[in-house]
C-alpha cells in the first residue's frame, strides 16, 4: 500500500511539473493536426510497412536458408545475419546514403544513372531498415519453423509434396502462430526505429516536428507532439496485434484471453462511472 501511494505521489508531482513548466499546451494542441506532422506521420507509416514486407520476405527466405542442408546457402544466410544484427542501424543508413562514394555511377548495361538520383532518402531509409530488419526476421522465422513438429514434414513427403509445396501448405502455416506476436513487436519497434531516417533527411514524423521547433522555437513542445503521435500509432496496431494473434491462435492452448483492449478499456471506465456515482450518492 505505501508503495502505491509512493508511486501515485510520484506521479502527481511529474504531472504538476509539466502542468506547471513554461510548455504551451495550446500550441501542442494546434501542431497535433498541423500539415506538416500529418505528412510526418504518413510518412514514417509508409517507410514502416516497406520496410517490414522486405523485412519479413528476405527474412522467412533467410531462415529456409539457414535451415538448408545446403552448407553454401546456410552460410550465405548466417553471413547476412552476422553482420546486419552486428551493425547498429544508424550506421547501415549512412552506408547505403553515401553509397555514391564507392559506386558514382549504377550501370547495368542498358540503363545508368548517377547514384546520388538513385540513391534518395527513401530509398536508403527502406534499404536500411529493412535489411536490418530481414536479420532478425530470420531468426523469429526459424524459430516458428522449427516449432512444426518434424513428423509434420515427413508426412507431407510421404504423400508426394514438394519441399517447397511442403513449407508453403504445411509448415508455415502452422508456424505463423509463433511468428506473428514477436512480427507484430517488431512492427512497433519499426514505428519508432525509423526515426532515425531523419539522420538521412528523410521527412518522417520526427524530422517533421524538428523542422516546425526550428521554426518557431517551440522544442519542447514538438518533442511533445511527435510523442503524443507516435503513441496513438503504436496504440493502434498494438490492438491489431492482439487481434491477429487472436485470430493465428484459434483452437490451441496459447490462445489469448477473450476479453479483447477496447472490451477491457470499456468495463474499466464502466467502472469508473461506478464508483464515481457511487460517491456521490454517498456525499
Amino acid at each position: 500500500m505505501a508503495g502505491a501511494q509512493h508511486q501515485r505521489g510520484l506521479l502527481a508531482l511529474l504531472v504538476a511539473a509539466f502542468a506547471n513548466a513554461a510548455v504551451s499546451w495550446s500550441v501542442v494542441g494546434d501542431y497535433l493536426t498541423h500539415e506538416t506532422i500529418l505528412t510526418g506521420a504518413w510518412n514514417t507509416l509508409q517507410i514502416t510497412i516497406y520496410s517490414m514486407l522486405l523485412g519479413v520476405v528476405l527474412g522467412t527466405l533467410l531462415a529456409i536458408m539457414r535451415l538448408s542442408s545446403n552448407p553454401v546457402l546456410s552460410g550465405v544466410a548466417w553471413g547476412y545475419i552476422w553482420f546486419f544484427r552486428g551493425t547498429p542501424v544508424l550506421v547501415q543508413l549512412f552506408l547505403w546514403y553515401n553509397l555514391a562514394l564507392i559506386f558514382p555511377v549504377v550501370n547495368l548495361g542498358f540503363w545508368s544513372e548517377d547514384m546520388n538520383t538513385v540513391m534518395t532518402p527513401f530509398l536508403a531509409a527502406l534499404l536500411g531498415l529493412g535489411l536490418n530488419e530481414a536479420a532478425y526476421m530470420a531468426e523469429i522465422s526459424r524459430a516458428g519453423i522449427q516449432s512444426v513438429d518434424r513428423g509434420q514434414t515427413e508426412a507431407a513427403h510421404a504423400l508426394g509434396m514438394s519441399p517447397s509445396r511442403t513449407m508453403r501448405r504445411i509448415v508455415l502455416p502452422q508456424a505463423m502462430r509463433v511468428i506473428i506476436p514477436p512480427t507484430g513487436n517488431e512492427f512497433i519497434n519499426m514505428l519508432k526505429t525509423s526515426s532515425l531516417a531523419y539522420a538521412i533527411q528523410y521527412q518522417e514524423l520526427f524530422l517533421a516536428g524538428r523542422n516546425i521547433s526550428s521554426r518557431t522555437l517551440a522544442v519542447m513542445e514538438m518533442l511533445i507532439v511527435v510523442s503524443i503521435v507516435y503513441l496513438l500509432l503504436t496504440t493502434v496496431f498494438s490492438i491489431g496485434q492482439y487481434y491477429l494473434e487472436r485470430h493465428f491462435a484459434r483452437g490451441t492452448d496459447q490462445a489469448p484471453r477473450p476479453e479483447d483492449p477496447l472490451t477491457r478499456l470499456r468495463a474499466q471506465l464502466t467502472a469508473f462511472r461506478v464508483r464515481s456515482t457511487v460517491g456521490r450518492e454517498k456525499v
